[in-house]
């Protein structure tokens, strides 16, 4: 795997990470009226969906409704023109999809769940029965719905990163060098056993340690690209980030 270099991404790098964003191009087509748009939104809100299960479940929602009510949520976004209330200046997937479905909860929800539960075909692949199963192994807190949400995005965008960097290993063959540097990704720099991760490995103590440096940074930048795709413009890119980092440490 080729290394990845440190330090701030030039613009003509940020530009690379930006190509093949989600947000931008929903934005770009006014309502998400093209076949490319509806695309690249039903991909973020199958990629997206379970903060909001978990902020529904959060809200009070017995496991049954808040699945009821988040794929009749995306029914909704999927078929309607509610992009129009994002500001294409300023809009963040991420606070454009909480803003839509508080909208969606206060105002809709009530005259929807009237329908016969199951009279539908969902619009999404919803996993349910994973997502309660995710929920009840989360932490018991007071933290607010709307905490609960931020923080199952992060995790969100922290998975798909690591699904990436799986398939990325897998591809050349160095699935069990992932397994072997896997506590690393997360650990502080100074606890990481280089020596025993280098008997693993077969290798000497410094390759460990350049291996485990480019799986870090190959990490950040899969992250990286994809908080470029929930997000208006790569110049916005940066400060997400900060603000994924802020929500993961509970700041």
């Amino acid at each position: 795997m080729a290394a990845t270099s440190t330090g701030t991404p030039s613009p003509t790098r940020r530009q690379a990470v930006f190509v093949t964003t989600h947000w931008s191009v929903v934005l770009a087509a006014g309502h998400g009226d093209t076949p490319h748009a509806r695309a690249a939104l039903a991909h973020l809100c199958q990629a997206y969906w379970y903060p909001l299960y978990a902020y529904a479940r959060r809200r009070g929602g017995a496991p049954h409704d808040a699945q009821d009510l988040t794929q009749e949520f995306f029914a909704r976004l999927l078929a309607g023109n509610w992009l129009a209330q994002a500001d294409r200046q300023r809009a963040r997937f991420r606070t454009f999809l909480l803003s839509a479905m508080q909208h969606f909860m206060a105002n809709e929800w009530n005259r929807a769940h009237a329908q016969k539960r199951g009279g539908q075909t969902p619009i999404l692949a919803l996993n349910d029965e994973t997502a309660e199963q995710r929920y009840l192994r989360e932490p018991l807190d007071q933290t607010t719905p709307e905490t609960r949400f931020e923080r199952g995005w992060a995790l969100a965008l922290l998975n798909d990163g690591l699904r990436r960097l799986e398939a990325e290993y897998a591809s050349e063959g160095k699935s069990a060098w992932l397994e072997a540097m896997r506590p690393a990704l997360t650990a502080d720099r100074a606890a990481i056993n280089y020596g025993a991760m280098a008997a693993k490995l077969g290798m000497t103590e410094t390759a460990a340690r350049v291996a485990v440096h480019r799986l870090r940074q190959r990490y950040r930048r899969l992250i990286q690209a994809e908080v470029a795709s929930t997000v208006a413009g790569p110049e916005e890119v940066a400060d997400e980030m900060r603000h994924l980092f802020r929500v993961l440490a509970g700041g």
